[in-house]
């Protein structure tokens, strides 16, 4: 008997969808759990892209996949409906349906306080504190690129592309292309500060590695300037960080699509 989890987003209209799910599932012969996906065959997650994102953070990256109804906003990988319960458990009973699977992005600040490791679906973000204009020095492997002056930077998945980045005029990618695309926010190009002004494009072998740039600053001030690192919007305040080491990871996220998926279509629904 195959086990599936089921995992939802306290808001409303999701503990209806919730409860259906389980009934059915139950119904048609399947092990349900509530919020346990240890040694599930499928976790199905209830709630908008934001709610999928959280569960995979709060879950550590399961390696099962996971479906998604989506009871949100967007729903880029929320694919099905309320009205598509049955459609999905016939479906996945039959075994039609395909796999899509996606590269995470993984990072590691070196700060005052240690280390911190960080693992994500979409992106991660490093600005500096506050408003204030921020200083990067930006390797590309071992290789000095640029001190970027600006809001931060953005260092996205394939998954990622269609949101913050996409939101920042960086491109949209296929996810079947293993990449990383570093996309600025808010660059600052004058004759004081020259920035890179779109996004650059790096294979899946190359790191981005930032060094906040503490020149000018005591060694007690560049202790306490901090820095913000936001993971699918999960964001840490660090102090001191002196290096982020941010690359595609061999850890992967799989999705079950049902609908005769096709990217480029979902694409077209959701962003035009």
């Amino acid at each position: 008997m195959r086990t599936i989890a089921v995992i939802e987003h306290k808001r409303p209209g999701s503990g209806k969808v919730a409860a259906d799910v389980k009934a059915k599932l139950a119904a048609a012969g399947f092990r349900v759990r509530e919020d346990e996906v240890a040694g599930a065959d499928l976790i199905v997650c209830i709630g908008g892209d934001g709610s999928f994102l959280h569960a995979l953070n709060r879950y550590d990256f399961p390696e099962a996949p996971f479906v998604g109804i989506n009871t949100g906003h967007l729903g880029f990988f929320q694919e099905l409906d309320e009205a598509d319960i049955d459609l999905f458990i016939e479906k996945y009973k039959a075994g039609d349906y395909q796999r899509q699977e996606y590269r995470t992005v993984e990072g590691t600040c070196e700060h005052a306080g240690g280390v911190l490791r960080v693992q994500g679906l979409n992106e991660i973000v490093v600005r500096g504190e506050g408003s204030r204009l921020c200083h990067l020095d930006i390797y590309i492997g071992d290789r000095f690129i640029e001190n970027f002056s600006g809001d931060g930077i953005i260092v996205a998945t394939p998954a990622g592309s269609t949101a913050y980045n996409y939101a920042l005029g960086g491109g949209i990618v296929d996810p079947r292309i293993p990449l990383l695309q570093v996309t600025p926010i808010a660059p600052v190009n004058s004759a004081a500060y020259r920035s890179f002004t779109s996004s650059i494009l790096l294979p899946p072998d190359l790191a981005v590695c930032v060094y906040p740039v503490s020149e000018g600053l005591t060694k007690a001030q560049a202790a306490r300037q901090k820095t913000r690192i936001a993971v699918d919007g999960i964001e840490s305040h660090l102090k001191g960080v002196t290096r982020i080491a941010i690359g595609l990871s061999e850890k992967t996220v799989t999705l079950l699509r049902f609908k005769d998926y096709y990217f480029w279509n979902t694409v077209k629904q959701k962003l035009l």
